[in-house]
């Protein structure tokens, strides 16, 4: 039986030639469709007529997640570019596509292309418009192009349950103290209900940011030079991507963006801090029959991505039971990923007793997870660290919180921690 192949090369001079060379009957191929736009190619693809698609870089609404729903519906996918152009193979691969062939390539390359992609792609069978095709994970990564340096950064994740237990405090003082050891490093806001980092930090909150860096992912345009530029240099070695302006523009950041940009950030950082927001429902995605947006998908893809999660707890009763019931719920849902505890803002009297013993064996009892470190309250120093838009080593530098903070991050960064006593501990920034 021919293999019936959709085409989406529109305005390709090119393309008549080709259509023409693949219908005849001795390649063994049927070309079913030519589509103008992403929208329609997905559209005929849900049909279930095509196996296989032609796609040029310059496709009008072709994205990652257009290439992940075709693949995720058992449709091959190959790549056309112009002769020479380089910039448009690398798109194309960015976006998913694996084999990416020249235009002018006979048309029995083309046609073993396809055979091959359709031999070796995804198993058929399931809906194009099923919802879980554009979940992390539900289609192949392109090859890296040979000229681009590997990602060998380490991500962390800082999350934690609903009621403020303090993840933007802690992934901010980790950030700021990986870059005092002298670590790359990059902050990144990626909490989709109300993320705060550049507030915290005296930044302004109107810059592209996480959701400018998800753009340009998804359009397959992003690289170190482009995502460097998207971010604020804070200071040597600390740079920070700033989030959402808005909760409400939760949507941009689609979860294979947002995996994207951290695949990305291993490049150009040998440390990401990512602050997440707290929720893992389940949401919008799964309710219905179409690839709704889901705003909980940044934040499942980051733990899914991190190759640590920091779980941090406030150190109050309340606090302790949000983190057991999320640490199970993260449970159920990643049950993959192993969290390391961290309590936060640990004090006498909410817990009797010996407060840090008190948690850690409530922890390792209900919830089946050591604690990595307790931070203590220091009110006095994060305030006037927040009134003043700077950090805790800038305002505090004695601070036993800032202690706290350094001995994690340089445990994170896995390099040596330095004596407190040294003076570039005590050093402010100019200014």
């Amino acid at each position: 039986m021919a293999l019936q192949v959709v085409t989406a090369v529109t305005g390709a001079a090119w393309e008549a030639a080709l259509v023409g060379a693949l219908d005849r009957a001795d390649h063994g191929v049927t070309v079913v469709r030519r589509c103008v736009d992403a929208s329609d190619l997905l559209a005929t693809a849900a049909t279930g007529t095509a196996q296989a698609a032609l796609l040029s870089a310059d496709l009008h609404r072709l994205d990652v997640d257009a290439v992940a729903r075709l693949q995720a519906g058992g449709v091959a996918v190959v790549g056309l570019v112009d002769p020479g152009d380089d910039r448009a193979g690398d798109r194309l691969r960015a976006l998913g596509v694996t084999t990416v062939l020249p235009a002018d390539a006979a048309p029995e390359e083309v046609v073993r292309a396809l055979r091959e992609a359709v031999t070796g792609g995804p198993a058929g069978g399931r809906d194009v418009a099923d919802p879980r095709a554009a979940l992390p994970g539900a289609g192949g990564d392109g090859p890296e192009p040979a000229d681009r340096r590997p990602a060998r950064g380490r991500v962390v994740a800082v999350w934690g349950p609903t009621g403020a237990p303090g993840r933007t405090t802690v992934a901010v003082g980790l950030a700021d103290e990986a870059a005092r050891l002298g670590v790359p490093t990059l902050l990144v806001d990626a909490d989709v209900y109300g993320g705060v980092v550049a507030q915290v930090l005296g930044l302004l909150d109107e810059s592209p940011g996480l959701a400018g860096a998800a753009r340009q992912a998804a359009a397959g345009t992003l690289d170190e030079a482009a995502l460097l530029r998207l971010a604020w240099s804070v200071r040597p070695q600390l740079s920070v991507l700033t989030g959402l302006a808005r909760a409400d523009r939760w949507p941009e950041l689609r979860p294979r963006a947002v995996g994207a940009v951290l695949d990305e950030a291993r490049r150009v950082a040998d440390l990401t801090v990512v602050d997440c927001a707290f929720n893992l429902e389940e949401d919008e995605e799964l309710s219905f029959d179409t690839a709704a947006p889901r705003r909980n998908g940044a934040t499942v893809t980051v733990l899914e991505s991190a190759d640590e999660v920091l779980c941090v707890s406030g150190a109050d009763p309340v606090g302790l039971q949000r983190t057991i019931r999320a640490l199970g719920q993260l449970r159920d849902l990643l049950p993959e990923v192993e969290p390391v505890v961290v309590v936060n803002q640990v004090r006498r009297g909410p817990v009797p007793g010996d407060a840090r013993r008190e948690i850690g064996e409530a922890l390792e009892r209900f919830a089946g997870r050591p604690v990595r470190a307790f931070l203590p309250v220091d009110r006095g120093a994060t305030d006037a660290a927040l009134a003043s838009g700077r950090t805790l080593a800038e305002v505090a530098p004695g601070s036993p919180l800032r202690a706290g903070l350094r001995g994690l991050a340089a445990a994170l960064a896995r390099v040596p921690e330095p004596a407190p006593g040294r003076r570039g501990w005590r050093r402010r920034r100019a200014g």
